[in-house]
């Protein structure tokens, strides 16, 4: 029979349940248990497409072309397995689905309430991915923070599955901040002691409770923890602050955490074997060698927008032994003082990011005009591929003014255009191109050396693409469109042989990036960043 775990937090929101999530995945697969995982995303959005990164970190995109909460990305990497739409689950697609039930008659003249209704959508959702998944145990995030009004009926659904499942196939996983005040030194329990009784009060009993803390908890807060949560010791266990997250299995196992949930719920005790995720971990914490990368984004002001970008630069980091350091550069920075540019020549690689907007734009093209004319590694994803097409037609083609359409309508050399299949699309939800598609690579291009293959599949996002009435005039002065779409008619990776290493994909590599299996354009790029700064020829990989 399968078991659920529930992860809920408290304090504060992003206090790490995400990670804690991944990490109790992590060590269940390390005694040959099938998992998967769920976050439930309580806010009324369908889904995380139409919101702005600021609000809400990075969109994750899945293979079926749904627009997720960014800690299904963590849940990927740690798990290292491919998750669907159905695995984040939220308030607008919950209400969406009684609403249409109602209209349809579907409720038999019934008044549709919180309870039972809404309740059980929200259990049949999680039922669903169980069966589906057809694993040992299913983890499942409550996003937020206890107490929150939106969230309600969510930890209504889990109290219930604990009735409905039965105690030895359920658990309640409790994450909340232990914070250390900085005059005496002295670690706080009380905000996580009401954390817990605002779960009490709900009707949910936590059967561990995972302190977030700077350090790992003294004995005293270990007791305190464990008297008034009403559990025992050895269910209060640590997340303490670590060099690098992928730690945080780890440490957790060593408190005994896996072996505890699995007598818990009544698995079999199997000794763990995490030696491949232990050599991934020193990789990352004794590095031979370092490097710094540039991020010139828009949304830098929050680490979050690009946290599957810098975790696939830190994975291409592992394999090369390099500890990566990257600095997040607003992209208007340039656009005020054009003498800033000269700041990237002391990085070892220039990385453009996705984008929606004008706001930065020219920011971009001019770090990556910066980048091309000084022989800087450069890598470009998404919107940053769109920008390159746009730097080397107005720069090398002599397209003056050339642009994409999403940034000046009105441009004369629209080197980047709207798909046609968007022209007429009202909505903007989950109306891009989503999700995984074939890509076609040209043999003897950086590309196929990077890949080692002819045909590829990888996650996309986007609405403008590359128009080919310009393809001639920029292949003509160097430009290589390595790879397509397999009716050729859609531009998706571009390289400049010329340069040192200039490479660029109008896919999201990072979304199918895994620890100890980097993504090839990222390892590609951490790579001639290495070599450029150790004085190396540029890789033939």
């Amino acid at each position: 029979m399968v078991k659920f775990v529930f992860v809920t937090g408290g304090v504060l929101s992003s206090v790490g349940k995400g990670i804690i999530t991944s990490s109790i995945g992590k060590m269940l697969q390390a005694r040959g248990f099938r998992v998967t995982a769920i976050k439930i995303d309580p806010y009324v959005n369908v889904d995380a497409g139409t919101m702005n990164p600021y609000m809400h970190g990075e969109v994750y995109v899945t293979d079926d072309g749904g627009e997720t909460d960014l800690d299904l990305g963590w849940y990927e990497r740690f798990l290292n397995i491919n998750l669907s739409k159905e695995n984040n689950i939220t308030t607008g697609q919950v209400y969406q689905a009684i609403i249409e039930k109602e209209r349809r008659g579907s409720f038999l003249g019934r008044c549709v309430q919180i309870v039972p209704h809404v309740t059980n959508e929200i259990k049949s959702r999680i039922r669903k991915v169980a069966k589906q998944s057809n694993v040992d145990v299913v983890l499942t995030e409550c996003g937020g923070t206890v107490g929150d009004i939106e969230g309600l009926p969510f930890l209504e659904a889990i109290r219930q599955m604990r009735l409905e499942e039965g105690y030895e196939n359920t658990l309640y996983v409790h994450v909340a901040l232990v914070p250390i005040l900085d005059v005496t030194g002295e670690m706080k329990t009380k905000p996580l002691q009401h954390s817990v009784n605002e779960l009490r009060r709900i009707g949910i009993q936590p059967d561990i409770i995972v302190a977030r803390c700077e350090k790992m908890i003294d004995s005293e807060a270990l007791r305190k923890i464990s008297l008034f949560g009403t559990i025992p010791r050895e269910a209060v266990f640590c997340s303490y602050t670590v060099q690098t997250i992928y730690q945080v299995p780890l440490i957790l196992d060593e408190q005994r955490m896996g072996d505890y949930i699995c007598e818990r719920l009544k698995l079999s005790k199997t000794p763990p074997n995490m030696d491949e995720w232990k050599r991934f971990v020193d990789a990352v914490l004794n590095p031979r060698h370092e490097i710094k990368i540039a991020l010139v984004g828009k949304y830098a002001g929050l680490a979050d927008s690009y946290v599957s970008m810098s975790e696939a630069l830190r994975h291409g980091g592992a394999l090369c032994q390099t500890r990566i350091i990257i600095e997040y550069i607003e992209a208007e920075r340039f656009e005020q003082n054009s003498k800033e540019l000269s700041l990237l020549k002391n990085f070892d690689g220039v990385f453009v990011p996705y984008g929606f907007g004008k706001r930065g734009t020219e920011g971009k093209i001019m770090a990556i005009q910066f980048a091309r004319q000084n022989n800087i590694p450069f890598l470009g994803i998404c919107f940053g591929f769109q920008l390159a097409v746009v730097e080397f037609a107005r720069n090398i083609c002599n397209l003056k003014n050339a642009n994409s359409t999403e940034i000046d309508p009105e441009t004369p050399h629209p080197v980047i255009d709207l798909m046609p299949e968007q022209k007429h699309i009202e909505y903007k939800g989950a109306t891009m191109r989503l999700g995984a598609h074939k890509v076609i690579i040209k043999p003897g291009t950086l590309a196929h050396k990077l890949y080692k293959a002819e045909e590829i599949y990888e996650r996309h996002r986007h609405r403008f693409e590359v128009n080919v009435d310009y393809l001639q005039t920029m292949e003509s002065q160097g430009l290589v469109f390595s790879g397509t779409s397999p009716d050729g008619r859609r531009m998706e990776i571009l390289e400049f042989p010329n340069h040192y290493f200039f490479f660029a994909s109008q896919f999201h590599g990072e979304f199918k990036s895994r620890p100890g299996k980097p993504d090839p354009e990222y390892y590609g790029f951490v790579k001639a960043c290495l070599d450029r700064k150790l004085g190396k020829p540029a890789p033939e990989f």
